[in-house]
This record gives structure tokens, sequence and C-alpha cells, in this order.
């Protein structure tokens, strides 16, 4: 390195000094751990840091969540380390130079610094041990390109080689380099994400870059996509990126028939209010996103997430019971036949249904079923048919059937009502038809 080059880099060493943010911010379990691997680190002769969105978010003052610690030197070593003295529980994976340190519900990540490289848009990174430096220029925004130090010596002071500060002053997301989206297109989603929870704008050049490079989210796999909307469905407001998304192109390139407009930003809503005080589940808002696609439509967006057997199940029945809504709605509709419409479809879709539909009447077949039709067993039993007379075989099974849709109906609720219309079914099927007589 030049000493020019030196010098550029000292002049990003900010004055700006966290240590007591970060002693007030964090529990005490976990300010001791980060100390208590701060020191080793030291005595170790390595340089410790926190890096990533929680220095970005201690400078924002906002809450500190996920603690990721970059260390240039061996990461699982220093972790195995600070393990056997600190009351820590590890998890190790060496083979990405990754540990996981737990104490109580706390938790924090340990890595070594590494740089990485693309072979292909799309492609994993390939990756090998590198400065602290390179590691920061790997990540996706400059605001998220920030360190603290964490040794003893200068704990707390906040390392900015790519001017994150300065963005974060003026709002703005920024990308480090002109490839950024081409090395890894997810960033894109990321950016959006950032953009409605912080409130930030997209930079003019990373905004053009953006716009470039949005078909190449096209190349990315299926699961990666799946991650991003998981974290997204965690926003604290999610239809405000999928709508974003929809304006720049890259929810179409989830699923050419995906819309981000008001009706899903009022759905969503709604699904927070029914859902409160808990965050709704992935599967309830990934449905409402489905919600309007074909039953092809939706059978290539679940395959396409590879979505878990669960996942693919509420997407594929919530589009079902789309179809099914007109004879839902329909003012003769009984109890019984809402309840064969919707037998055997996952509860999260009718869920997602009433949130959906605007008919008051589906509505309140939609609700029966979940709160009362579902429940709802036949007075009697396959040996209580067998007992009054039906034979063995597959008359029992319609007898329930019809026994089940009589008490249903109201038509024959007690157990008396059903033996008495068990009685009449046995008389009908000996009697002779009337069309053999003559």
């Amino acid at each position: 390195m030049t000493a020019p080059e030196s010098c550029a880099i000292m002049r990003k060493m900010t004055e700006k000094n966290l240590h007591h943010d970060l002693r007030s911010n964090l529990p005490t379990a976990l300010v001791e751990l980060i100390e208590a691997a701060g020191n080793l680190a030291e005595e170790r002769g390595q340089n410790l840091y926190l890096v990533g969105g929680a220095v970005r978010d201690l400078i924002l003052g906002e809450p500190v969540c996920d603690l990721d610690l970059v260390v240039e030197g061996d990461g699982v070593a220093l972790a195995r380390a600070l393990a056997e003295i600190t009351p820590a529980e590890i998890t190790t994976h060496p083979h990405f130079g990754t540990a996981k340190l737990r104490r109580d519900e706390h938790s924090l990540d340990i890595t070594s610094a590494r740089r990485e490289t693309y072979a292909r848009p799309g492609a994993l990174p390939t990756v090998e041990p590198g400065s602290l430096k390179d590691d920061l220029f790997r990540r996706d925004y400059t605001i998220n390109a920030m360190a603290l130090s964490l040794n003893p010596k200068g704990h707390g002071e906040v390392i900015d080689y790519y001017d994150g500060q300065t963005d974060l002053e003026q709002r703005h997301l920024r990308v480090l380099h002109d490839n950024s989206f081409i090395d890894d297109a997810t960033r894109i989603w990321r950016g959006l994400r950032y953009e409605q929870r912080l409130g930030f704008t997209l930079e003019d050049n990373t905004r053009r870059l953006m716009a470039r490079d949005i078909p190449i989210l096209g190349t990315i796999s299926g699961d990666r996509i799946r991650y991003e909307l998981e974290c997204i469905f965690r926003e604290a407001q999610p239809e405000n990126v999928i709508s974003r998304g929809c304006e720049v192109g890259a929810l179409q390139q989830i699923n050419p028939a995906l819309n981000g407009n008001g009706w899903l930003e009022e759905k969503y809503r709604a699904l927070r209010q029914q859902c409160a005080p808990k965050t709704p589940p992935f599967d309830h808002y990934l449905a409402l996103l489905a919600y309007n696609l074909s039953e092809e439509e939706g059978r290539q967006l679940a395959a396409f997430l590879k979505l878990p057997k669960s996942a693919d199940k509420v997407i594929r029945d919530t589009i079902t019971v789309k179809a099914k809504l007109k004879k839902i709605a329909a003012p003769t509709v009984k109890a019984s036949y809402a309840y064969q419409l919707l037998h055997g479809v996952s509860p999260t879709a009718i869920t997602v249904a009433t949130l959906a539909t605007s008919s008051q009447l589906a509505l309140k077949h939609l609700n029966s079923y979940l709160k009362h039709y579902r429940y709802v067993k036949p007075c009697l039993t396959g040996d209580d048919l067998i007992r009054l007379g039906v034979p063995p075989g597959p008359q029992v099974k319609a007898i329930l059937e019809q026994l089940l849709a009589a008490k249903l109906d109201g038509k024959a609720t007690t157990r008396p009502g059903q033996e008495m219309l068990v009685k009449v079914l046995l008389e009908q099927a000996i009697s002779p038809r009337t069309d053999t007589l003559n």
C-alpha cells in the first residue's frame, strides 16, 4: 500500500467513538461477552470489529439487533478460545470461517475477515481470507460498510472507508461499486427494504444501476428469493417494500403476474390487525401476495420459491378457495355445502380468503367454517350405524356424511334424531324404486 493510500484510509478513521453507545444499547451479558472477545483478540495480536447494520443502527440511535463480529485472522479459533473463558455456548462452521456464540438468550457471530469474487451473475461468491477493508467492500451499501473497533485500544472507534456516515447524514443508499447488483442482485431487494424502513432514498447512480440490473434478479435461485421475501415480511410495513418492488420491476422478476397494488396494501394492514400483537406468519403474507394468481401461476410461484410442503399447500389452497367463493356466496347455500367446498382446505388459506373477499355472505360461511363447521361431528359412529343395521362397507361412510350434513343444516342435531334419520335412510335403501314397478 502506498503512502498516499495509507493516508487516505486513515482519513476515514473518524473521530466519532461509540464506546458508550455500545454499552448503553446492549444487554450487560452481551457487552461483557463482546469486551471479553476484544480483550482476547488483542492478546492474540488480532483486530476485532463490530460490522454491518449494527454500526449503522448505533449511529442512527436505533435498536441494535444482529451482532456480526469480524476478526482479521482465524475467527473460529478466536471464538473457541473465547468459549473456554466465558459462560458461552459455541457452534462453529470451520468451512465458512464462522462461529456463533450464545449466552443466555443472546448471541453473536464471529467471522474471519474475507474478500469475495463472483464467477458470474447470480452465483454464490468464492471466498478467501482478506483484510477488514476487503470485508467491508463486499457489503451491499455504504451505510452497512462501517466497522467499530472492539479492541481495548481504540474501543468504540468507527472505521468508515467508504463514506457511510456521509450517506447516513444525507439519508442516501449508495452501493460500493458499479457491479454491486451484478455480483449479487438480491442487494436490490435489500436496498428497497432499507429505503422503506429508514426513509432513505437511492443515490442517483445507485438508482440508475438498479434500473439497469433488475433483469439480473432472474439469475437468482428461488430459495434465495424466498429468504429475501421472509426478510421483507418481517418488516413493520412489508406492503411498502412490495409496492416499491413492483414499481421498479423487481416483483415481476419473481412472477410476472404478481402485483403490489393498493388492494394488497389494504389487505396486509388488515392481516396485521387480525394477528396483533404477533407478527403475521410468512405464509399468510405470501398467500395474499399470490391471491390473484391463476392456479398455474400459483403452482409456478410455489415451485420457484421451493416452498415447504405446508406453505405450498397454503398457496394452492388459497387460489382454490378464491375459485369457490362465488358458490359459497350464493344466497341459498347451505352450511353443509359450504363445509363440502372447504373441507380439507388449509385453515390458513381460508383465513386469507376472509381478508380477501368482498362478499359478506361468503365471509359469514368462511368464518363459520373456521369457528364451527370444521369441528362438527355426527352424533353416531360407524359402530353405531352397524348396530342399527347398516351393512359394513362404503355405505357406512356415505351415511355418516349424510348425518354430518343434517347436523350442519340443523335437521338432525341430536342422537335420537340421527338414529331416526338412519332408519329412514335404511328404509329408502330397501324400498323398491317406483320406476321398477312400471
